[in-house]
C-alpha cells in the first residue's frame, strides 16, 4: 500500500461570482486566481490524477478575503477528502466570535495573510495587542494558525509564541527563507531556531524550491539539513496549486524529486503524517516521529 499523500496548501476558486463574490485582501484580485481558477470539483480530479488522497484547502485570501464560504462548502460536499483553513480579521472586535462561527461550519485551521502578491512587504499587525484575544482563543481550542509571512516577520512571531507558548503555528512556504550563503544556509538560521518549539510546523512548497534556485543552492544540501534541524514530523508538504503554475501532479513530482536524499520514513511524514498531526480531521495522527541528527 502506498503511503498517504496529503496536500496542505491548495487553493480553490469558484466561477460562480454571484454565490461567491470576490473580496480580495489588498483591494485587488491576484492574477493567478483570475487566470487559472480551480474549482473544488476540478481539485478532486487533479488530486486523483496526482495521487493525492486528501487536502487541507487554504482560503484564497487574494480572491475571497475573510469570506470562507467556498472552502466551507467544499468540505461540506466532500468531508472525506477536504478540510478547511480559513481567514478571519483578528484585529476586529468580533474576531473570537467569527472564529467560532466559521469553526461551527467546518473550519479546522486559521490563516493570517500578512504578505503576498497583492500585499507586498511584511505587515506587523498580527502582533498588535488587539489581536491577543484571538490568539488566546486559538491557543485554548487548539486551532492551528497558518502564517503567510517572510523571515522579516520572525521577531513579531516570536513575540506571539512567547506570549502564547502552546499556539500551533504553520509557516506557509517555510516563511519564504533566504537560502543564500552556502551549504549551511546561515541566512535561514532563525528559521531553524523556531523548530525548537514543537508546536511550530514548516510547510514545504514549491516556493522553497524557487528560493533554492534563486540562491543557486542544491536541494540535496538543503532538505536533509532541514530535516535534521527541524524533524520530519514538523514538516508538511503543500502544493500551492493553482497559485503556482504547472498543475498538481507536476508540483508533487517536483517536491518528491527535491526530497530524493531524504529517507522514505521521513518522506512519509512530510507527504502525509505531519498533515494528520496538524489537522486531525484528515486522519488519526500516527505515532510521533523521531528527529534525526
Amino acid at each position: 500500500m502506498q503511503p498517504t499523500v496529503i496536500d496542505i496548501h491548495p487553493h480553490i476558486i469558484s466561477t460562480d461570482l454571484a454565490r461567491y463574490p470576490r473580496a480580495p485582501l489588498g483591494g485587488h484580485q491576484s492574477d493567478w486566481s483570475a487566470e487559472r481558477p480551480v474549482s473544488y470539483e476540478q481539485m478532486l480530479l487533479d488530486m486523483a490524477e496526482a495521487g493525492v488522497d486528501k487536502a487541507a484547502i487554504v482560503q484564497a485570501s487574494t480572491c475571497y478575503g475573510h469570506d470562507n464560504s467556498y472552502v466551507i462548502d467544499a468540505v461540506a460536499a466532500h468531508p472525506d477528502k477536504f478540510t478547511a483553513v480559513g481567514s478571519v480579521d483578528i484585529l476586529a472586535d468580533d474576531a473570537v466570535a467569527k472564529i467560532d462561527e466559521w469553526m461551527a461550519k467546518g473550519l479546522t485551521g486559521l490563516r493570517l495573510f500578512t504578505t503576498g502578491s497583492t500585499m507586498p512587504g511584511q505587515a506587523t499587525w498580527f502582533a498588535d495587542p488587539r489581536t491577543y484575544k484571538a490568539w488566546a482563543h486559538a491557543e485554548e481550542i487548539g486551532l492551528p494558525v497558518c502564517m503567510q509571512m517572510t523571515q522579516e516577520g520572525i521577531d513579531d512571531l516570536v513575540t506571539i509564541i512567547n506570549r502564547f507558548p502552546k499556539i500551533k503555528i504553520v509557516l506557509d512556504h517555510l516563511a519564504r527563507p533566504d537560502l543564500s550563503g552556502g551549504k549551511e544556509f546561515p541566512n535561514a538560521a532563525r528559521l531553524f531556531d523556531l523548530a525548537q518549539n514543537p508546536n511550530i510546523y514548516f510547510k514545504l512548497t514549491v516556493r522553497a524550491l524557487e528560493a533554492l534556485e534563486k540562491a543557486n543552492a542544491s536541494a540535496s544540501d538543503f532538505f536533509p539539513l532541514l530535516v535534521s534541524k527541524v524533524g520530519a514530523s514538523q514538516i508538511a508538504w503543500g502544493s500551492n496549486h493553482p497559485a503556482s503554475p504547472g498543475g498538481l501532479k507536476s508540483l508533487l513530482d517536483r517536491a518528491r524529486a527535491a526530497l530524493v536524499d531524504v529517507s522514505a520514513e521521513d518522506q512519509a511524514w512530510i507527504f502525509g503524517g505531519t498533515a494528520q498531526q496538524i489537522y486531525p480531521a484528515l486522519a488519526e495522527a500516527p505515532k510521533a516521529a523521531v528527529r534525526h541528527g
